[in-house]
């Protein structure tokens, strides 16, 4: 008999009752790694939600300091894991384990600040305005607002960051702080990758005794409808392909009850090369721009997909040097199979497409992934030609020449919606140039400034996030601490007495909070 070594959790159990098992397979060779997981039943989808809405009530209430002890023990069993651990995530994604290592810390680093977050109280966002009785025409009632958890929210797992964004990643994080149980889909590239990290979350959730459902998992294939059409879902995060975001999106709209899907889905992330910069810096812009590209294979989210720049010699100058650069890369092993048979499809819509040229790279082969230089003609990306528009996920990328800057003007305006935008620019040009960033500011959701877009900090101020189709809802971020308010809605309190309302609108203030009274940002007390 097969040892199963990876159950769906529900309630903190282990649960196998499908006989269909599936196996995780090391990236670089192929090869089935030792043992198999079990692919959920709608049964057991079906319980998981049951087990995340159970203990949604439980969880919501208690402390945010109870919460932000939770987030920090997941962060502390996850830099407990031992190498053993790092070493079957390289093997499930192809990833160096300076690069997993680099991961898991940035995975803990977003539990321990969405931990600070709660400790600050501004997630609450607190608001008061006090009764005026004697007001003419009509008195003001008491009003206070403050934000709870939207309910479950079902977080799907990414194949590109098999930590950062997955088992313990962003969304999850996020909706844990928000006081929302997670039911979690495994990502089939990772599965034993997931099953650690899942049993470091349950460990976390036994040592600060949070209630049973407040993080469950399931695998396979076929389940993200189950999950999200289930009625105790009230919210989902995704991260994936604009295909899996749309379709996700929709059975989300087509329920009784519609909910918010939160997806990072789709971005070229144009990177804007300015005529003086070039003059200047252009062998150095076209190093560490090769570099940003096919760093990590291009498995980035933001990763430059698009390069423009307007016609000169410094920029013709700029594409030799860059197709160079290009060439000198060395081929490197993708995600899994289905990643790189997506990225071969992806160049050969290119290769066989009218208007665009292959300017450096060797020749694709079936087993790592090559890194690719294309220049596309401007009429392309004017005439709304959506090739240009769609993301080829890997070390490709492609350059297209302007006539001047009102040309510029036009292509930006034809860009959709994108997670960065970068401008490499002299201070003094860049200045000359605030109407492109302006323009800028309408299509993404980060303007980067003479840097590259693959790195994203975690902080407070970080937006992972931008119009359609870079994100489903451009309101959000899937990375900061911003990334918490997709989980969270605001309840007003109307003529409550002060012993029934939350800790956070109570007059004596107990949290010690900021809070907006009366149109003024306030930590006091209020006098009864």
């Amino acid at each position: 008999m097969t040892r199963i070594l990876g159950h769906n959790y529900i309630a903190g159990q282990r649960s196998a009752q499908s006989n269909t098992l599936l196996t995780s397979l090391d990236a670089t060779t192929g090869e089935p790694l030792p043992g198999v997981f079990s692919q959920a039943t709608e049964a057991e989808v079906h319980a998981a939600c049951v087990a995340a809405a159970s203990a949604f009530q439980p969880y919501r209430n208690l402390p945010a300091e109870q919460r932000a002890a939770f987030l920090e023990a997941i962060a502390d069993e996850l830099d407990a894991l031992g190498d053993d651990f790092i070493t079957t995530v390289c093997r499930e994604t192809a990833l160096p384990g300076g690069r997993i290592q680099g991961e898991r810390s940035r995975t803990s680093g977003q539990l321990r600040l969405f931990a600070k977050v709660l400790r600050r109280g501004d997630f609450y966002g607190a608001r008061i305005d006090r009764a005026l009785p004697e007001r003419q025409p009509m008195p003001r009632p008491d009003l206070r607002q403050y934000r709870i958890g939207v309910g479950p929210v079902a977080v799907f797992g990414a194949s590109n960051f098999p930590l950062a964004f997955s088992t313990a990643g962003g969304d999850t994080a996020a909706a844990l702080a928000a006081g929302c149980p997670v039911v979690f889909k495994a990502h089939s590239g990772h599965m034993a990758t997931a099953e650690a990290v899942a049993d470091a979350i349950l460990r976390a959730a036994t040592r600060t005794g949070m209630p049973a459902g407040v993080f469950n998992m399931i695998y396979g294939g076929g389940v993200g409808e189950w999950l999200v059409k289930h009625p105790a879902i009230q919210a989902v995060g995704f991260t994936g392909s604009l295909k899996g975001g749309n379709a996700l999106s929709r059975m989300a709209a087509e329920r009784a009850q519609p909910i918010p899907v939160f997806a990072e889905m789709s971005s070229i992330n144009p990177v804007i090369l300015l005529p003086e910069a070039l003059q200047a810096r252009g062998e150095q812009v076209a190093r560490e721009l090769a570099a940003s590209v096919t760093m990590g294979c291009g498995q980035f989210c933001t990763n430059p997909g698009l390069i423009i720049g307007m016609g000169s010699a410094a920029f013709t100058d700029f594409i030799e040097v860059f197709k160079g650069q290009i060439a000198e890369q060395p081929a490197q092993t993708m995600l899994n199979q289905g990643t790189l048979a997506s990225y071969r499809h992806g160049l050969e819509q290119l290769y066989n497409h009218p208007g665009v040229t292959h300017l450096a790279g060797a020749v694709q082969g079936e087993r790592q992934a090559q890194p690719q230089l294309f220049k596309a003609d401007v009429s392309l990306l004017l005439g709304g030609d959506p090739l240009l528009q769609e993301e080829v996920f890997g070390p490709a990328t492609v350059i297209i020449e302007v006539e001047d800057q009102a040309q510029l003007a036009t292509a930006v305006q034809a860009l959709r919606g994108q997670l960065t935008a970068t401008l490499i620019g002299q201070a003094e040009e860049l200045v000359g140039y605030g109407w492109l960033s302006q323009l800028l500011q309408e299509k993404v959701g980060r303007v980067l400034l003479n840097g590259y877009p693959t790195g994203v900090e975690v902080c407070d101020a970080m937006v992972h996030g931008g119009p359609y189709p870079a994100t489903s809802d451009a309101r959000g971020t899937s990375v900061g601490a911003l990334a918490i308010d997709r989980f969270l809605r605001p309840v007003c309190f109307q003529n409550y007495p002060d012993a029934l309302l939350p800790p956070a609108l109570q007059n004596a203030n107990p949290l010690g909070i900021s809070r907006l009274v009366d149109g003024e940002m306030l930590r006091s007390s209020l006098a009864d």
